[in-house]
């Protein structure tokens, strides 16, 4: 079986024994939260068991290292969209330790996508147009330092309410420890 099929059969017992009854909710977030975090694979389900979440209680919104760079892409968007529409009233942004953001070398993802396939032409063009291919792909000199500038850009923004407070959250990716970075009640 491929992981296409595997998913499936196993979605099909998931439906046909009712196992999603215990996570119906609605679009609402029960706590008023958002969350910006990493998408990295060891937040699956340390993130809410260390922030006592369960489904429904908060919008949880993932990207690689939890940073915004855009203040008006998508990510931001899903905040302004979160605050105004779903009720939620306070950010949290929370890295991580042993963030890959904090490590990643944009020269060697450029390397990477040239060996499968990517071709110089497509690389030239993209940096003829403006797009700058190594900032795009920039990290962070350290995880709290993404936090930081997180925090920022969200607090600064143009369109977010004065009274929501903005917090920053740095978690343990083994114990689930977390260290408050930025209190945004202060």
């Amino acid at each position: 079986m491929n992981r296409v099929e595997t998913i499936l059969e196993h979605n099909r017992h998931f439906v046909e024994n009712k196992d999603y009854e215990s996570y119906i909710t609605d679009k609402f977030p029960d706590k008023k939260l958002a969350i910006v975090t990493c998408m990295d694979t060891r937040l699956v389900e340390l993130l809410p068991k260390a922030m006592n979440l369960k489904n429904g209680d908060a919008k949880i919104i993932k990207n690689a290292g939890a940073i915004i760079s855009q203040p008006f892409g998508s990510v931001m968007r899903s905040l302004i969209v979160a605050i105004y529409e779903l009720k939620a009233e306070e950010v949290f942004i929370v890295g991580h330790t042993g963030c890959g953001m904090a490590a990643i070398n944009s020269d060697r993802v450029i390397e990477t996508m040239q060996e499968r396939g990517i071709s110089n032409d497509v690389l030239s063009t993209l940096e003829n147009s403006g797009i700058k291919l190594n900032k795009w792909l920039r990290g962070v000199n350290n995880e709290k330092e993404g936090v930081i500038h997180t925090v920022g850009i969200v607090k600064n923004h143009p369109l977010l309410p004065a009274n929501v407070p903005v917090h920053g959250f740095l978690i343990d990716s083994m114990t689930g420890e977390l260290e408050v970075v930025i209190n945004g009640y202060e």
